[in-house]
């Protein structure tokens, strides 16, 4: 008592106010984060409820919605699509072009795992000839099935995402590995003549004189002699 007597003086002299004991704190955050510990702040929390909500998955013109089927193993249901390919896709020499119609027919079957999607694909690949160098437009046509699962898994390479599968991928792969690496006009195409690059298949009988052997370029001019007039030399 004696100690708290003499030290409570020196405390009003030096100018510094006996601290209260602190209060205990209500604090409605989870355990390790506090009001500025907020992923979102400023914004209250039935708006970060709303953001928590808002879809990650950037959808494109070949997402469909499955959330019908999902986690409902043996139901099934068919979808068409028709989709003007945004940006066009293939190998060097031809491919699907920007704004090219692709029809895609899709079977969903629900899985335990995941949707399985069976799709046939339709459109119309445009390139150069490797021949003859005159565009080319080759009809497409492919077949393909892939599980889309529900969760992550290295056995998977695509996924369900915001209740939504999303073939772009699926149908790009397809198609590019069904184009041909040397496209022609038609199989027995004979290509560009290689003197002067005319196409062979609109000339017939296209030809050049078979070229002088140099080493007998000297001797071209005495083909008009006569045998008198080497007889007389």
């Amino acid at each position: 008592m004696l100690q708290v007597q003499h030290i409570a003086p020196t405390l009003v002299q030096s100018g510094v106010a006996a601290a209260a004991p602190p209060r205990p704190r209500h604090n409605s955050q989870p355990d390790g984060q506090g009001a500025g510990d907020s992923p979102f702040p400023g914004i209250s929390a039935a708006q970060r409820v709303s953001l928590s909500l808002v879809s990650h998955h950037i959808q494109t013109p070949y997402s469909i919605p499955v959330y019908d089927l999902m986690h409902r193993p043996g139901e099934m249901r068919e979808k068409s699509l028709d989709v003007a390919e945004p940006e066009g896709f293939g190998n060097a020499v031809i491919g699907v072009r920007q704004g090219t119609n692709v029809h895609v027919d899709a079977r969903l079957e629900s899985l335990h795992d995941g949707i399985l999607a069976s799709v046939n694909v339709e459109t119309v690949a445009e390139g150069e000839c490797v021949r003859c160098l005159i565009d080319v437009k080759v009809p497409v046509e492919v077949e393909f099935q892939e599980l889309f699962a529900y969760s992550f898994d290295e056995a998977f390479d695509y996924m369900v995402h915001d209740d939504h599968v999303d073939l772009e991928p699926v149908v790009r792969d397809a198609v590019v590995l069904s184009l041909p690496f040397q496209p022609v006009c038609q199989e027995d195409c004979l290509g560009l003549c290689p003197e002067c690059g005319v196409r062979l298949l609109d000339n017939p009988g296209h030809e050049h004189e078979a070229p002088v052997d140099p080493r007998w370029a000297a001797l071209a001019g005495l083909e008009g002699l006569s045998d008198d007039d080497t007889t007389k030399s």
